[in-house]
């Protein structure tokens, strides 16, 4: 059976250079390459996927890490990265930390992860110092999305969660609201996400703006699931005086609140409005107005700042170029409010 050295002896060149050819790497001249291709058709090469990538010294594996696989955002930028992954002739190997404290230290923390990736992606992962300091001593090549915590040298994508939640906010307030409430991000969630704070920020900033003074009644901290925003929406009706308006930090949030409005005997939105943060895939089916974010479109950026130091290529045309992700940098990718039938005028008493 014909193996790689035999095609690197043919072509006169070394055994990673074939791998690289055979994967059609940028890193291989063209003179280079049909060279190799020649030598490979004629010894009736079958290219082996592991024997190419150890012969360059590589996993052909890309760790991407997410707090939970079954949330919407972190879907899509999940299917989005491995699309791109595979273009390029790697692999995914997905870290899913479900709030589970010792995944979170077998993948952050350990050495292993070295042997085993070539680059990492974390999506809105928030880093504690230990875990900098380990991810740092693997020398990897890495990226972030949505996340305001950064790793030394690694480029960032993400939006700006404190404009998108001032625009969400000033949307409600333009169309005459004043008793504005906000669900929030639960501080005691083991994920310990940090986009939540941010979202608050905003809010906050547009109530101020308007004149207003945020009003803790009409804060409601939760989980950023549905279940979480029902909950969150029955607890501000509880406290009696219920709100012309909602803000929900996540779409999966509002889609909750409307489900308790509903139950509740509350219309949307003659009696109160809902806007929400994502354009999650059913915000459209069900009529809320929301902030959307591009989630693929900073997976897409995401992937291909990381395997351009590895080399690999994307072949997707709206992938952004090269270099638009200084590291330490930021790339903020920005968002576009969607109005839909969940925001209305408040009702005249």
């Amino acid at each position: 059976m014909t193996k790689i050295d035999d095609v690197a002896r043919l072509a006169g060149v070394s055994t990673a250079t074939v791998s690289r050819a055979l994967r059609g790497l940028p890193t291989v001249s063209a003179a280079t390459r049909r060279r190799v291709l020649a030598a490979a058709e004629q010894l009736e090469y079958a290219v082996s996927p592991s024997a190419s990538r150890l012969a360059g010294g590589r996993t052909g594996t890309v760790a991407v890490v997410v707090p939970r696989i079954t949330r919407w955002f972190f879907g899509v930028i999940v299917e989005t990265v491995e699309e791109f992954l595979h273009q390029a002739g790697y692999d995914l190997l997905l870290y899913n930390l479900g709030g589970r404290e010792r995944i979170r230290q077998r993948v952050l923390r350990t050495a292993n992860l070295h042997k085993r990736v070539d680059g990492i992606m974390l999506v809105a992962t928030p880093l504690r110092p230990a875990d900098l300091t380990a991810l740092g001593a693997l020398d990897l090549p890495g990226v972030i999305v949505s996340s305001g915590t950064g790793v030394p040298g690694w480029p960032c994508v993400r939006i700006d969660d404190v404009a998108a939640a001032r625009t969400a906010t000033r949307h409600l307030l333009d169309l005459g609201h004043r008793r504005i409430a906000h669900i929030s991000g639960d501080p005691d969630d083991e994920l310990a996400f940090t986009t939540h704070l941010d979202r608050r920020r905003g809010y906050q900033d547009a109530l101020r703006a308007a004149g207003l003074h945020p009003d803790p009644s009409l804060d409601v901290e939760s989980q950023f699931t549905i279940d979480g925003g029902t909950r969150a929406a029955e607890e501000l009706l509880r406290r009696g005086d219920p709100p012309t308006a909602i803000f929900a930090a996540c779409d999966e949030m509002a889609m909750g609140a409307m489900t308790a409005l509903r139950e509740a005997g509350l219309r949307v939105p003659q009696d109160v409005s809902v806007v929400g943060i994502d354009d999650h895939d059913l915000a459209g089916a069900l009529g809320l107005t929301t902030i959307a974010q591009p989630a693929a479109e900073q997976a897409r950026l995401a992937a291909r700042l990381l395997l351009d130091p590895l080399g690999g290529r994307v072949l997707d045309p709206l992938a952004a170029p090269a270099g638009d992700g200084p590291p330490g940098i930021p790339v903020i990718l920005p968002t576009r409010l969607v109005v839909r039938e969940s925001t209305a005028p408040p009702r005249a008493h």
